[in-house]
């Protein structure tokens, strides 16, 4: 089939190369130029695991290209995904423009009946605003073109996006039409092939589905939060009630892990878009603030944690960071904590030298201009003559480190962990003053 994908990020980049993958011929389409470049050439501006090797493979075989022409893309395929930002607004509203700009151009250029599939995270609604905007720009050209317009929202999450496009636990299809449904049953038939993953409904309850369910998990991390901070002043181990309430199977081990916020694209920017279409439609959601609020404070928790111990004034104090990105597994700093962290402990006059296994780049572009941080080239570096040590990330390669070396290198032994990784036990037998969250 003939797929194109408009947007390159996480997830236009996973969708095109995984549907180029099973044999597509998949044509994906960036108004950057230089990013388009590094594609062609295989090389990825995200780090992903595993999507290296299927984008060079979709390259070699001629399935997978890349252009900045638009108009080459609209005329390529018979599928026609839009995966391009949604950026929010000061309001917390997500802003379409990019959605209803591609849905502009695919009505301009429009030359055959097509479906337009809408992947891009976006509030409810939007599918009969794209439908609109098509069928306003096919009126100016007087061309009168069948298409069809579906919600299919994207459930990837960042460092296991190929595995999760390539073995979903759902395929939500929002379509009024049932032949445009079957057309995408084919389409996703290779990743449907076990058990019947699929799953037609309405536009609108297609695309409320996406903010409920990252709403839901938002939710139980903040609701986690919450308790770990009860559990820290009763005395109690946040990490002992995880277990015990987990066990319970209406609850489950999944997101109710205690740590230092949520970060990344999707959760914070979907639960304030969230926010704001309950506001617009008079329908007062407090609980949605309260998640906000939570994960808000959860992520300044780490800076109270350090001047705890090292009071409020940390001129000359130097503290080693370990963990930079949002999430493992992926470069992504998008409203990580670590950022909240470092900001925080520079206004106090702190230095920070940090290491991530792969935000390193990221981390030289958000903070360009001279600071006081240090990317160091391993952990052990990082921790040097520091003060104390941050755990803001949870990869596993700091889960069974050298205590004795870290011990040697910091100036004190102390370590405040933003997501619980070392056993209680263990750490303190090592010599270390151990700061973790809702644990004594």
């Amino acid at each position: 089939m003939k797929v194109t994908v408009v947007g390159t990020g996480y997830v236009g980049l996973v969708t095109g190369a995984c549907l180029a993958q099973m044999g597509n011929q998949v044509l994906c389409v960036d108004v950057d130029a230089d990013k388009v470049v590094r594609l062609r050439a295989g090389d990825l501006p995200i780090h992903e695991p595993d999507l290296p090797a299927i984008v060079q493979g979709g390259l070699a075989s001629g399935r997978l290209c890349f252009t900045t022409d638009i108009a080459e893309g609209v005329i390529h395929g018979d599928f026609l995904f839009i995966a391009v930002g949604t950026p929010p607004d000061a309001d917390g509203s997500a802003n379409l423009r990019h959605v209803l700009a591609v849905a502009g151009d695919i009505g301009k250029y429009l030359q055959r009946p097509v479906i337009v599939i809408n992947k891009s995270t976006v509030p409810v609604g939007t599918a009969q605003k794209v439908r609109t905007r098509i069928a306003l720009a096919l009126q100016e050209r007087t061309a009168d073109i069948a298409f069809d317009v579906i919600a299919n929202p994207e459930f990837l999450k960042e460092g296991a996006a190929v595995a999760d496009f390539m073995k979903p636990d759902r395929i939500i299809i929002g379509t009024d039409n049932g032949a445009a449904a079957e057309q995408m049953r084919t389409l996703y038939a290779p990743f449907n092939r076990n058990h019947d993953r699929f799953i037609v409904m309405d536009p609108p309850s297609a695309e409320l589905t996406k903010y409920a369910a990252n709403v839901m998990l938002a939710t139980r991390i903040s609701l986690m939060n919450e308790l770990a901070g009860l559990a820290e002043r009763m005395g109690a181990d946040i990490e002992q009630v995880r277990r015990g309430i987990g066990a319970d199977p209406r609850i489950g081990h999944a997101f109710i892990y205690p740590g230092c916020g949520y970060g990344g694209s999707c959760f914070p920017k979907d639960v304030r878009a969230l926010e704001y279409s309950a506001r617009q439609h008079d329908f007062d959601a407090p609980l949605l603030a309260a998640v906000e609020k939570v994960n808000n404070r959860q992520k300044r928790l780490l800076e109270q944690k350090v001047v705890q111990a090292l009071g409020a004034d940390l001129t000359g104090k130097t503290i080693a960071v370990w963990g930079l990105a949002f999430k493992p597994n992926t470069d992504d700093m998008r409203e990580a904590p670590s950022r909240v962290l470092m900001e925080a402990l520079w206004r106090r006059g702190a230095r920070v030298q940090a290491f991530d296994p792969a935000a390193m780049d990221e981390a030289r572009r958000l903070y360009a201009e001279p600071c006081a941080l240090q990317l160091c080239l391993d952990p052990y570096t990082a921790c040097e003559n520091a003060d104390a040590l941050v755990i803001c990330t949870e990869w596993q390669q700091f889960r069974s480190p050298d205590f004795a070396r870290m011990r040697s290198l910091l100036r004190q032994p102390l370590i405040v962990d933003g997501r619980n990784i070392y056993d209680l036990a263990t750490v303190r037998a090592e010599g270390f003053t151990y700061h973790a969250i809702g644990r004594p």
